[in-house]
This record gives structure tokens, sequence and C-alpha cells, in this order.
């Protein structure tokens, strides 16, 4: 039974990760420490669950032709350097016992940026429908790369909640084909930073595969998911995303874990009731013409 409710907790998860471009990770590392893991461990084992659920987006998002190569090449390339600064400061929070704070700390304060960042992006026009097509600064996109890097090994996320946000915001690069890029880089930043962790951290891979298994089935159908709603919308539901996910951290500090994770259910619940409907919108509209 255990076992069953982690292969389903990571096809939830991959689902959200294949619609948002996010690799997951940044999702599922606050779960499994509010269900009891230790950081170290929850970064170590959302990184390998990221891996498997970033190739299975990026065949999707291959199909749809949502992924600029070389943008996503430049940022995952700068974010693998970047992994190998980030480990040694992990270990050293653990050494000191300061990860049960700080950790979840960063969380609290990437999150709140992006969720902001997001909301404002949500709230904007959509005048020019071709700003994908122009060309990012090489240099804002190493700078990205590093610190989704960075970021992304210190607290066992993929690094595409940050690199789809500021792809939007700064790169100019439209929601639907940042998601497809930041899955392609995310899969070179997070498999370097598992494997710095592999050889030093005790996980349950059992645990782990069963995570990966759930999420090769459900990042396909999130990647598919994107044609039915608008670039508008998808940068706004991922501004709730980001702050039902913070709260639930900031919880987890006050020992409200149950909360926390109430929390995120209903915004899962919430993301599926949403896109059942609007699947059958678009379903209704084929039916009548």
């Amino acid at each position: 039974m255990e076992f069953g409710l982690f292969f389903l907790l990571g096809g939830c998860i991959s689902i959200l990760s294949g619609f948002f471009g996010v690799g997951g990770g940044f999702i599922l590392t606050p779960i499994l420490m509010l269900i009891g893991f230790s950081p170290i461990e929850a970064i170590t084992t959302s990184l390998l669950f990221t891996i498997g659920t970033s190739i299975s987006g990026i065949t999707a998002h291959f199909r749809l032709k949502n992924i600029l190569w070389k943008e996503g090449l430049i940022l995952g390339l700068s974010g693998m350097g970047a992994t190998q600064i980030a480990r040694p400061f992990v270990l050293f929070l653990e050494n000191r016992g300061w990860d049960e704070v700080a950790i979840p700390i960063f969380y609290i304060i990437l999150l709140s940026y992006f969720a902001v960042t997001m909301f404002k992006q949500g709230k904007k026009q959509q005048a020019n429908e071709q700003s994908s097509e122009s060309s990012p600064s090489v240099i804002q996109m190493i700078l990205i790369g590093l610190f989704a890097g960075f970021i992304s090994t210190t607290l066992g996320v993929g690094g595409g909640f940050i690199i789809v946000p500021l792809s939007i915001a700064f790169l100019r690069i439209m929601p639907k084909k940042a998601v497809g890029t930041s899955l392609f880089a995310v899969l070179l930043i997070v498999s370097v930073g598992f494997l710095s962790y592999a050889f030093t951290v005790t996980i349950d891979y059992r645990i782990g595969l069963l995570l990966v298994a759930g999420g090769l089935i459900g990042s396909q159908f999130g990647a598919r998911l994107t044609r039915f709603f608008e670039n508008k919308e998808i940068s706004m539901m991922l501004g709730c995303l980001y702050i039902a996910t913070l709260t639930s951290v900031a919880l987890k500090l006050f020992n409200l874990s149950y909360v926390g994770l109430t929390l995120i259910g209903l915004f899962v619940l919430f993301f599926f009731i949403r896109a059942i409907m609007k699947m059958r919108m678009a379903k209704s509209k084929v039916t009548d013409n």
C-alpha cells in the first residue's frame, strides 16, 4: 500500500512537471520532508525522480515543438557547472545541523519571488505572440543557468521552477516554449547533481524508482495538457503552485506538516478539475464544428 502511494505521488507530480516544465523536484522535495525524509535524503531522491520525469517530458514537448535546443543547451551546461559548487555547501549545512531550517527558508524566499513574477507575467496582455522567436541574451542565459544549477543541487529541484519564470520574464520566451526548453536544461543539470550525491548519500532506491515509474506515465499527459490552456493562464497557475508550495514549507517550520500537505493536495485537486473542464470545453467545440 505504501509503495502504491509513492507510485501515485510520482504520477501526480509528473503531470504538474510536464505541464509547467518545472521538473517536479520543487514539489517533491518539500513533500518528502513533510512526510519525514531528512533534507539531504529528500534532495537526492528528488533529483533521481526529476531525471526520469524530465526525459519523459522532453519526448512529449519534442513532438509539440516546444524545445529551443540552443537556449536549453546553454542553460543546461552553465547549470551543470554550478552543481559542483552547491554540493559542498549542502554538506556544510548538514554537518552543522542547519539544513532542517536553512533549506526550507531558501525555499520560502525563492518561491515568494517567483510567485510574484508569475502573477505579474500572467496579468500582462499577450501583445506579441512571436516574442519567443527573438534571440535571448547569451549572458543572461548563462547567469540563469548558473543560478538554476546552484539552487537545483542545494534544494533537490530540477531548476525548472527557476528557469521557466526567468526565461519568460527576462529572455522573453513564451511560456509553452519556456516549459519545453526548461525540461531539456533540467535533464542536464539534475543528472550531474544526482551523481554528485549518489556515491555518498544513502537513499531508498525502491521508493525512488516507484516515484520515477509513476512519473514516466504522468509527464507525457502533463505536456499534452498545455494545448488546452492559454499562455497567460499557465503563468497564473504556476504562480498559484508556488504560493501553495511555499506556504506548506513555512507550515513545516511550525510543525504543521499535515496542514501543508493538505494545502498542496487542494491545489492539485483544483488543477485536475480545471484541466478536465478545459478538455471537455475543447471536445465540445470540436463536436459543434
